[in-house]
């Protein structure tokens, strides 16, 4: 178990997130896999029926997965051998988490609203959410940046931080290749719909455990917040998060329109075309920038609890 490693990595990136000097220097961990991805789809995205596109499909993903747990494993291996190495191996994991960087993107859709109103709110929104944006209301903006919230508390924060506990930077390094893989060639369009199914089975597979458990996380924080409900976010999670056309996704967004008293999803557009989508908790509709900041403060106080029970994890791995 890698506790005390995930431990410190949780800390280091809550505290200093991922330097955007070093981003634009080298880049990041996440884009360096999406170049890899882009290469093995342009290499490996063929062939004129459904079945070689996905057999393709999954070739390309075993390679990337090779490939990435290859190299992890060999850091992990070579810096733990250093002294200070679990530091330095901390300083590594840290950036396959987005604590930081989840909170401040959302913050930010709150301030542009607040500070330049609905056109701004609209550019803020746009780069966290795949959806289109251009005729979002305000309520709209507000509605897609706590859904996003709540998908990448699953996503970016609870679903690393779990396979880092289990199986160190490679379990979360795997975590992070198999989750990009998805968010770039698992969608159903038709360059991707055969060649990207396995990356999208397999994503819905090990974001299994992490959505329910953010969801609980999120339930157990607003148990702690008189602005929330946990009883109705607990019954918002029961009742709607299986109408969800993801299997894990409305675990955690469910919950937290429950707890906000909101209703969220529902129809959304991508690319022009409409998409339906089932409503996930039975509230107000009108969501507006106070929300966006108590979903916030919620997230703050779930990632504390998730902290927390990690802390008590390395705590028995030190003991025992």
């Amino acid at each position: 178990m890698s506790a005390p490693l995930t431990l410190l990595a949780l800390l280091i990136e809550l505290l200093v997130g991922y330097p955007e000097r070093l981003s634009r220097a080298i880049g990041h961990p996440v884009t360096w896999m999406g170049r890899l991805i882009a290469f093995l789809e342009n290499r490996f995205n063929q062939g004129d029926d459904a079945e070689t596109r996905r057999r393709w499909g999954a070739v390309a993903l075993l390679v990337l997965l090779v490939v990435v747990g290859v190299v992890s494993f060999f850091v992990e291996v070579g810096l733990l051998l250093l002294p200070f190495g679990l530091i330095a191996l901390a300083l590594v994991a840290s950036t396959l988490l987005a604590q930081r960087s989840l909170f401040v993107h959302v913050a930010g859709v709150a301030d542009a609203l607040e500070e330049g109103g609905l056109p701004a709110g609209r550019e803020a929104v746009a780069h966290i959410v795949g959806r289109d944006t251009a005729e979002l209301d305000e309520a709209g903006v507000a509605r897609a940046a706590i859904e996003s919230l709540a998908e990448n508390f699953s996503d970016g924060v609870v679903a690393p931080t779990f396979w880092m506990v289990l199986a160190g930077l490679p379990g979360a390094a795997l975590y992070k290749a198999i989750n990009t893989a998805d968010s770039m060639i698992g969608h159903r369009s038709e360059r991707y719909r055969d060649f990207g199914r396995t990356a999208a089975q397999l994503d819905d597979l090990v974001n299994l455990p992490a959505s329910r458990l953010s969801a609980f996380l999120i339930i157990a924080a607003a148990y702690f917040s008189k602005r929330t409900s946990a009883s109705d976010a607990l019954q918002a999670m029961r009742r709607d998060a299986n109408k969800h056309a993801s299997p894990n996704a409305g675990y955690p967004e469910a919950a937290l329109a429950g707890a906000l008293g909101l209703s969220l999803g529902g129809p959304r557009s991508y690319d022009g075309a409409e998409q339906e989508g089932a409503s996930m908790g039975d509230g107000r509709r009108e969501a507006t920038t106070a929300d966006i900041h108590t979903a916030l403060e919620l997230y703050a106080r779930a990632d504390g609890l998730l902290i927390a029970i990690v802390v008590v994890l390395a705590a028995l791995t030190a003991l025992f």
